[in-house]
Order: structure tokens, then C-alpha cells, then sequence
């Protein structure tokens, strides 16, 4: 459907944009029982509801010459999740507004507020802001909302579900009863409904979201993996699917943070994004991933909010989502502006009756598959090569001179070898994958035996999870301090507050003197404690469940050393206090 009925200044500007014809939930919100009135709209992310409730606002906000209306305060104020979604929104209302004279100011937590109330000073018509931000400026002065017209709830339901339904109340209850309200989300929950019903006045639901199927763009897959299996079966996907943009979702921060150190070991260009790292860092992560410097983004569900990446054609959910809206939700990343899209659900065996009824409840149908294996990464790997050879390129004489160097030297055949070898080695390894059955588990289990580990001795280091340990630099430290290799070193598991190491014991008693040689010569980390062990890692976490007292020569990791950036051990658990610390999940035992 062309664009018909809107001020000429509208129209120039979805023309510059080649906006030729209007997406089913823009040309909901233009039918003339929409016009003026409150909405509450179901539409996927993707498809194109920022311009359709940009054009929704035009008859409050323009004359009739299609210029915008003189006011002592902003006409419009749309509210959004997350501080990028936010951003994405006042750019796209920034240039369709533009032409008519329109002004957008933005305020989100992370950015400078001195200047945003200057912007709002300055005169804007219309506001973008997240909850905590608007609030703050509301409540400060800064924020006058008496002749507001329209009010925008983006992705209302997510809102809700980040907690911030009394931010949305003061907001809404500072505004003229006068006003429209449009309700903009991918689902319908209740407290959406009862949201409505608070704010709205005979308010028109439209719904653009296919009800037999979740989003019709996008293709999902279910993959059953074996449990330990999870982080392998993430990079042959990965190398399966080979997507221009992938993101991978995790459900905390400390997970984003492993599974990020993880593939980048492996050689993917990779990027993290969590509730952990400032706007900057969040800003260069996206950068990143816009510029093709990286092609993987790991994130908590939260910080992808609003992320809007065109090239993005894979989602991974590599820890399953808590219901059928986080899946909705997560998957919408992809599949955007009428491209395909696929979305892979990382399924333990264990857990599939709770992921299938989440799809049924959710209306969608999903492959059910195993993880791609070696074979079949490397048949894919044989079809790309091909294509991209094959494809037709302009050749130039300095080419031309340097293949006929070649082939004076070299086979065609030999050189066509190469190029494959340099074109591979490029590319990271697939994992080997063990069947994904509880028998087969175990069986591999028993037979991951290193060579020269038969015999080992258990040394502990007297730092944990607490003091955020992580084998990426426990590894460089045992070498340092141990004066020993990364091939001479075992297992290594990393409790709450103490760590342990396998080492043969043929090498154990040289390491033993070496560590303690460095203890005192060492800058950077010789005042972590490393340790011979009487007892193996599970002897002591079964003590210590059963309620027995620490050893007597564990200590505590003092503040300001290793690497713990200030982070220390809880104040209500631990020797200190009397009792046992709180019992959690199993240290997590990894093979070098």
C-alpha cells in the first residue's frame, strides 16, 4: 500500500529513504478509524513500528501545511526499554521530522543530562527517553509535559517486565487527560491490558503478527545437545551457518563473560554486551559488529533491547528463555524489514518437554535437529569456497603476473590447494561433538583421559569465583610462578574462594619449589597463594556440605591483590562468620 494522505513534508522525507509502500502496521495506524484515536498495537520488532507511530503522531503535531505546530512544550514523548532502542528511535523520527521542522531530544541514562536539559530548554518537539531518565528529568523540572498531545509506550511489555511500571505511571500521570496514548509490543500479556485500560480511552487494537506462527521471516531449529556439550555445540553453529551477524544470548553476566572468553580463544571475532560494560563500551561493541571488525555479539537478554543490526541473520539462544515473550523477544532481533532469519534454541536433552510446551504456547514450529557435526561443517565450508571462487571478479595485470609466477613454480592443482589450505586456516575449528544421550555422556566421560595425567597431585590457589578467577589468567600465572608449560597442566577447578589445579607428579615436587621461590620475587599476582593439597577438590566440598570447618590453612584473599579489581567475598558467609559459605553449584571442572 503507497503512502497517501500524509502532509507533503512527510512524503519527501519516506521518499528520500525509499519508503515506496507501507508495511502492514503502518498502514494500520493511517486507516481513518485509527486516526486520533488511543491504540494498542501488536507488531513484531522489525516491522517498521518506529515510522508507523511516528506517522500516527502527525495530525497532533503538524499544521496544515505540514509544518510543525508552535508550542511552549514537546507534543510527543516516547518512551522505550533500553537506552540503544531509544536511540534507534530518535534517529528514525529525526529525519522523518525533519522537513516539517520537527526537533527530538534524547534522554537515556548514560549520557550527559546537563545537556539534555539543554535540548529540552531549546525547544523540542518531540521527547525519546527511557523510564529512569525521563523520571529523573520530570521530577527535576527539567521535563514539561502540559501540552503534550501524544504518548509513546515502545515495547510496553518489556517495560514492564525490567520493573519499571511505577516510572511508567509518574510519567503517564504528569500528562494531560487529553492526550493520545499508543501502546506499541510484541505480545499481549495482562499487565499490558490492564496498562491499557488505566491510560486509554475506547482504545483500537491492531495486530500485524501472523496469530498461527511467531514471525514469519524467521526459521526455527531446536538443537539437542548433550549438557557439557553446550559451548561446542555454540561454535559449530557458529560455523555452520557462517551468518555475516550472529547474536548469542545468555542469561547473566558472568555467563555473557565466559562464553565471550571462550570464542574468542577459538578465533571468532566476538563481542560481548551486558549490564556490566558502560555506554562507550556498548557503543564500540555495535561499532564493531556495524564495521564487520566482529561478527558475533554475546548478550544478556536486556542489553540486546533495541539492537537493530541489518546484516543480523542468526540468533542463538544458548540458555533457554524463560518464557514464550523472552523467546519472541530474543528471536525478533532477526528475521527484520521482510529478510530471513534464523533462530536456534540450544536444548539439553534433559529439558525438552519444557522447551516444546514454550513453542506450542508460543505458536511456533520448530525443526528439531542434532548439532552440525565435523562433516557436515566441512561440506558447507567446500560449497562456500566454490561460490566465492566462482564468482565473477575483474582481474588486473599485476594479477595476471604474479598467477603466471605461480604456475611457472607450481601445479594449477597445488595452487588451487593452497588457496583452500589459506582460505581454512582462516577459519576456526569445529568441535567434535559426543552423542546427545545420558549413556553416551558418560561413556565419553570415562574415556577423557589426557596422556601423562594417570598420576597427578592436587595444588590449591587461595582465590575463587569471588575474586572473579578465570583460567584465562590462571593459566599464564601457573606458568609464570611454576616455571612449567600449559600443556603441563591439568584440570582446573574453580570453587567460591579457592581453586585447584592437577599437576603430574613427576613435575609436582619442581613446581612446588618454584611457586614458592615466586611468591616473594612475583609483581603481579605472587600474593596469590599457591599451594600443595592433601585432599582432591570433591573430599572438601563434600566436607563442607556436610557442615565441617574449613581447613585451618585456608586464607582468605586479601583486598587490592591478584586480580580481583576490588570485589571480595560476601560479608554474611565465610570462616570469618562462623558458619560454612552458602552451598551452591559444583565448580565447574575444566581440561586444559
Amino acid at each position: 500500500m503507497p503512502f497517501s494522505g500524509l502532509p507533503a513534508t512527510l512524503r519527501e522525507a519516506l521518499a528520500e529513504r525509499d519508503y515506496a509502500d507501507a508495511t502492514p502496521v503502518q498502514a494500520a495506524v493511517l486507516e481513518q478509524q485509527a486516526c486520533g484515536r488511543d491504540l494498542v498495537v501488536s507488531a513484531q520488532t522489525g516491522s517498521g513500528k518506529t515510522v508507523a507511530f511516528g506517522l500516527a503522531m502527525a495530525n497532533e503535531l503538524l499544521d496544515e501545511r505540514g509544518l510543525v505546530r508552535g508550542a511552549r512544550a514537546p507534543l510527543a514523548l516516547v518512551i522505550a526499554p533500553t537506552r540503544e532502542l531509544a536511540l534507534q528511535v530518535s534517529r528514525e523520527l529525526a529525519w522523518l521530522y525533519r522537513a516539517a521542522g520537527g526537533r527530538v531530544a534524547t534522554c537515556v541514562g548514560g549520557m550527559n543530562p546537563s545537556s539534555e536539559r539543554n535540548a529540552l530548554r531549546a525547544g523540542a518537539t518531540i521527547v525519546v527517553g527511557t523510564p529512569g531518565r525521563l523520571r529523573d528529568h520530570l521530577e527535576r523540572g527539567a521535563l514539561d509535559l502540559s501540552a503534550l498531545a501524544v504518548a509513546v509506550l515502545d515495547e510496553a511489555d518489556e517495560m514492564l517486565d525490567m520493573g519499571f511500571r511505577e516510572e511508567l505511571e509518574e510519567i503517564l500521570d504528569a500528562t494531560p487527560g487529553s492526550r493520545r496514548t499508543l501502546l506499541f509490543s510484541a505480545t499481549m500479556p495482562k499487565p499490558i491490558e490492564a496498562l491499557a485500560r488505566r491510560y486509554q480511552r475506547d482504545s483500537l487494537r491492531i495486530a500485524t503478527i501472523d496469530s498461527q506462527r511467531g514471525h514469519g521471516d524467521i526459521s526455527y531449529q531446536a538443537v539437542t545437545v548433550s549438557p557439557p556439550e553446550i559451548e561446542n555445540a555454540v561454535v559449530n553453529l557458529l560455523r555452520f551457518h557462517e551468518a555475516e551477524t550472529a547474536i548469542l544470548f545468555c542469561a547473566t553476566r558472568d555467563n555473557v563473560r565466559h562464553l565471550h572468553a571462550t570464542l574468542q580463544e577459538r578465533g571468532f571475532g566476538v563481542v560481548a554486551l551486558s549490564g556490566e560494560h558502560s555506554q562507550q563500551e556498548r557503543n564500540q561493541a555495535l561499532q564493531a559488529l556495524r564495521d564487520r571488525r566482529a561478527r558475533v555479539c554475546v548478550a544478556t537478554d536486556v542489553a540486546a533491547r533495541g539492537i537493530d543490526l541489518p546484516t543480523l541473520s542468526l540468533v542463538i539462544h544458548v540458555e533457554i528463555p524463560r518464557d514464550a515473550e523472552t523467546l519472541q523477544h530474543r528471536s525478533g532481533r532477526t528475521g527484520r524489514a521482510g529478510k530471513k532469519g534464523t533462530a536456534v534454541l540450544i536444548v539439553p536433552f534433559s529439558r525438552r518437554r519444557r522447551v516444546e510446551e514454550m513453542l506450542r504456547r508460543a505458536r511456533i514450529e520448530a525443526q528439531w535437529t542434532d548439532a552440525p557435526d565435523r562433516t557436515a561443517i566441512l561440506a558447507k565450508d567446500r560449497q562456500r569456497l566454490l561460490a566465492a571462487l566462482l564468482q565473477p571478479v575483474e582481474i588486473d595485470e599485476d594479477d595476471r603476473e604474479l598467477a603466471r609466477r605461480l604456475l611457472a613454480d607450481r601445479s594449477a592443482e597445488d595452487i588451487a590447494a593452497m588457496l583452500v589450505r589459506t582460505h581454512r586456516s582462516r577459519l576456526p575449528e569445529p568441535e567434535e561433538l559426543i552423542a546427545n544421550t545420558p549413556e553416551s555422556h558418560r561413556a565419553a566421560q570415562k574415556e577423557r583421559h589426557r596422556p601423562g595425567f594417570e598420576d597427578v597431585v592436587w595444588f590449591r590457589m587461595d582465590i575463587g569465583r569471588r575474586q572473579n578467577a578465570d583460567p584465562r589468567w590462571i593459566l599464564p600465572l601457573l606458568c609464570r610462578r611454576g616455571h612449567i608449560t600449559r600443556n603441563e597442566i591439568g584440570a582446573i577447578r574453580i570453587g567460591s574462594a579457592e581453586t585447584f589445579i592437577q599437576i603430574p607428579r613427576a613435575l609436582a615436587d619442581r613446581f612446588a619449589v618454584a611457586v614458592e621461590r615466586t611468591a616473594q620475587t612475583e609483581t603481579d599476582g605472587g600474593q596469590v597463594t599457591i599451594e600443595r593439597s592433601n585432599e582432591a577438590p570433591r573430599d572438601i566440598a563434600r566436607e563442607r556440605r556436610k557442615g565441617g570447618a574449613p581447613r585451618a590453612n585456608a586464607k582468605p584473599h586479601r583486598k587490592g591483590e591478584g586480580f580481583t579489581k576490588g570485589k571480595q567475598p560476601g560479608p554474611k558467609s565465610g570462616p570469618k562468620h562462623g558458619r560454612p559459605a552458602p552451598r551452591g553449584k559444583q565448580p565447574r571442572v575444566r581440561t586444559h
